[in-house]
């Protein structure tokens, strides 16, 4: 049956707001670290995490912001000759340093040519007043993304998986700086150990009581050399890793409560096949997408559907 609702609200979508021409994001190393792993919140990470599984090639601390960029921008290029960029701040912590050095960093990137906004990646507790006082005033010129990982609205499991913060913390920063008037972008992961299907149907309600712009979903995937895969190992009767077909229908539930006007930028994560335990689907996210498309227009959903306004 077919519906004359869109499916869900696509990132592309999203960024036709801002641009009147194609962008792209290239991923960055910048050197940061994280305050979980340095001693400032606690040691060693949160328990699921390895950076490796989101780096590209190009993502490389002996290569400078620019470089990075230049090389980015080579393998991008010959698709799509007119593109522009996103400078995307990913790995680790892209806002724990001095404000000067973050600065330096940031307008690095958006010195380089073809580069027309950024996307931070960060952790709720580490954005400073300062910090966002620049960012609300670099927005005035270019386009500016805040992407949090929030990865849970449970603090049990948070505390579980050694994140360090509580989701109060997660929605006193999306607040402070939506509030701003920064898009926001929130990053969950669905299935981590103690979380059932039912919990994470219901927490889209709470997802959608945040002034966010944009989401990513994403599957929990067991990586190697990491503690929750050493977790797993011992106990994997403690985790539910969710087939594809159960974590379609996850993410159809998920999407109906859904508020309609949140960006929806992902629903899969694909980690390197030398570093993935489980599960392993073999799709792309592309591919994932047209199955969740295809079963939305079956069952005739749509996000937003079953959302209380």
């Amino acid at each position: 049956m077919n519906t004359p609702h869109p499916l869900y609200l696509e990132f592309a979508t999203f960024l036709k707001r801002y641009f009147p021409y194609k962008v792209q994001k290239i991923s960055l190393n910048a050197g940061f670290t994280c305050p979980n792993r340095d001693g400032t919140v606690g040691w060693g990470g949160c328990t699921y995490c390895n950076n490796q599984t989101f780096n590209p090639d190009y993502c490389r601390t002996d290569r400078t912001i620019t470089e990075q960029l230049i090389e980015g921008k080579r393998f991008f290029a010959h698709k799509y000759p007119e593109m522009k960029y996103l400078a995307y701040f990913q790995a680790y912590t892209n806002t724990y340093d001095a404000l000067d050095a973050l600065k330096r960093r940031y307008e690095e990137a958006l010195a380089v040519e073809d580069v027309v906004g950024l996307v931070i990646g960060t952790r709720p507790d580490c954005m400073p007043d300062a910090l966002l006082h620049y960012l609300e005033q670099l927005a005035r010129h270019t386009f500016v993304l805040v992407e949090y990982g929030m990865e849970s609205c449970d603090d049990v499991t948070l505390k579980r998986i050694n994140r360090g913060h509580t989701f109060q913390t997660a929605r006193e920063a999306v607040e402070r700086t939506a509030a701003c008037g920064l898009p926001v972008g929130g990053h969950f992961i669905l299935g981590l150990p103690g979380e059932t299907a039912e919990a994470l149907t219901a927490q889209a309600a709470i997802v959608s009581s945040l002034p966010l712009t944009t989401i990513k979903l994403h599957q929990l995937q067991l990586i190697r050399g990491t503690r929750m895969a050493a977790e797993y190992a011992a106990h994997p009767e403690a985790f539910h890793l969710f087939g594809l077909e159960d974590y379609l229908a996850l993410v159809e539930a998920y999407l109906r409560r859904l508020r309609p006007d949140l960006v929806v930028e992902r629903f899969l994560s694909q980690s390197p096949k030398n570093l993935l335990i489980a599960p392993d689907w073999g799709l792309k996210n592309y591919e994932f997408n047209h199955l969740l498309q295809k079963r939305m227009r079956q069952n005739g959903t749509y996000q937003g559907e079953l959302f209380e306004f």
